[in-house]
């Protein structure tokens, strides 16, 4: 069962430049990656929301986002790269909150933690 509840004029935005015309799992994952990579107004700050195992962050860090990750990393999931130290890493969206974004690019954030928390796939 989704985490949260169906939002129509959600989902068409989603349907109609996110994923429009995509009809694989590869298709909608760069459907995806265009949507992110090609909207967000980077570079922005972000809070970290969730822990993942997979990324160094603690809920409440707060990052500089410079941009999407590379499109072979997002091939599963919408992946940003961060400023860490002295070097670049590549976390995942879903673990993200926009601090101070423009309206746009927390737009595009919260569509991806609705797509990801309805349980939608590649």
């Amino acid at each position: 069962m989704p985490d949260i509840k169906r939002d129509k004029d959600r989902e068409h935005r989603i349907g109609m430049e996110a994923v429009v015309d995509a009809y694989g799992s590869e298709e909608r994952a760069m459907g995806w990656y265009y949507y992110v990579a090609d909207n967000c107004n980077f570079p922005f700050k972000a809070k970290c929301i969730a822990e993942r195992r997979s990324s160094p962050l603690n809920v409440n860090d707060e990052v500089v986002v410079s941009d999407a990750a590379p499109a072979e990393e997002c091939e599963r999931e919408m992946f940003v790269d961060i400023e860490w130290g002295d070097r670049k890493l590549s976390v995942p969206l879903s673990q993200l909150e926009g601090v101070d974004t423009d309206d746009e690019t927390r737009q595009i954030i919260e569509d991806w933690h609705y797509w990801a928390k309805r349980g939608y796939e590649f």
